[in-house]
């Protein structure tokens, strides 16, 4: 269920998802595009810093059969205090969600068995199914390519 849609400008957008399980289908889809989804939040510093990264590379792939899906851990009620502002000031053109769900322990194992739930942390989808995972962040846009290429 979708329970609210912010739009600060008519670029600048962020879908609020109140559950994992609402917000997977965005990306879970039998289709042979490469959905590249970044686990981030505002407060977090190497997310901040490799984000970046996602934005050049995202240019890199726009011809290409490649979307970024940039999902902000951040509380549900930062929304206009912090990540629309965010985006704002960093010119993020990106496809946003912000995940409110704050069963963690519920829909962290559902991205990856794995994941101790550190961000930042990032997600390669494709065909429906998870092909790539990384906790961590990146320390350049060649990495990203890199990875995302190995999976084209």
């Amino acid at each position: 269920m979708l329970f609210c849609t912010f739009f600060l400008k008519a670029q600048e957008n962020v879908v609020v998802f109140a559950k994992y399980d609402d917000m997977s289908p965005q990306f879970l889809k039998n289709n042979d595009t490469l959905y590249v989804v970044n686990f981030w939040a505002t407060w977090c510093k190497p997310c901040v810093a490799e984000l970046p990264f996602f934005l050049e590379a995202e240019q890199f792939y726009k011809s290409e059969k490649v979307k970024f899906l940039l999902v902000s851990l951040d509380f549900s009620d930062q929304l206009e205090k912090r990540v629309l502002p965010f985006i704002a000031k960093n010119n993020i053109k990106s496809t946003c969600f912000l995940l409110a769900d704050q069963d963690a322990n519920g829909w962290i194992p559902k991205v990856d068995a794995d994941w101790s739930g550190a961000i930042p942390a990032s997600a390669i989808f494709k065909n429906g199914k998870k092909v790539h995972f990384t906790e961590g962040n990146f320390e350049s846009t060649t990495d990203l390519k890199k990875l995302i290429n190995n999976h084209l």
